[in-house]
């Protein structure tokens, strides 16, 4: 079922992520450290800190955001410590760029992201359904359990936000807890509270 989820892709409901695929990384290639992946990586500032975007010739694998690019770039190395990954950065992947920072300053991201991550059938789900809640909008960890049938698995769905590989372009940053309180962002909670101002700003439907 795993192998079946990571082959498949999707398209998502949500407007800025309509064209979203979620084809994933062999979890041979990717438990085993990146073992004979080649990754190309760029870095584009923002509001909210430089943001990385690093991707195998298959689509993004990581998104992450930072202060220093020597920062992001020691976190991509230790996700990936045995992938070949690129000395400087990559013009090819400037458009994956431009989408990242249009997302974290509220715009609608001008084009699609094809994805190359990993995660369990249960991580696909949640994912899935993070990039259905609209931009500006939020859900509670419990109403996304529900959305997923596991009403009960409300820590596990905590989890899955938390492990997300690709920040932004899958929207973990519109889940909070559940008095409304911004919480549990790998980021920081200013950082999440910024991207959330930044959407409604925009009036992202």
């Amino acid at each position: 079922m795993t192998d079946a989820t990571f082959s498949a892709g999707f398209g998502s409901s949500s407007r800025m992520y309509s064209a979203v695929r979620l084809p994933g990384m062999r979890p041979s290639t990717y438990g085993q450290g990146g073992r004979g992946a080649s990754i190309e990586w760029t870095t584009v500032a923002s509001p909210v800190g430089r943001i990385l975007v690093a991707a195998t010739a298959t689509g993004v694998c990581f998104v992450e955001i930072g202060g220093a690019e020597a920062v992001l770039l020691s976190a991509l190395h230790n996700e990936f410590p045995r992938a070949t990954i690129a000395a400087s950065r990559s013009p090819r992947l400037a458009p994956y760029a431009a989408i990242a920072r249009a997302i974290a300053v509220g715009d609608r991201a001008p084009g699609s992201v094809p994805v190359d991550i990993r995660g369990t059938a249960f991580q696909w789900k949640v994912w899935r359904a993070l990039t259905a809640i609209p931009g500006g909008r939020t859900r509670t960890y419990a109403e996304l359990a529900k959305a997923v049938g596991k009403p009960s698995a409300v820590r596990a769905v905590a989890r899955a936000c938390a492990t997300n590989p690709v920040s932004l372009v899958i929207p973990c940053h519109r889940v909070v807890g559940s008095d409304g309180t911004l919480r549990g962002y790998r980021w920081g909670v200013e950082v999440k509270r910024a991207l959330l101002a930044a959407e409604r700003g925009g009036a992202q439907e």
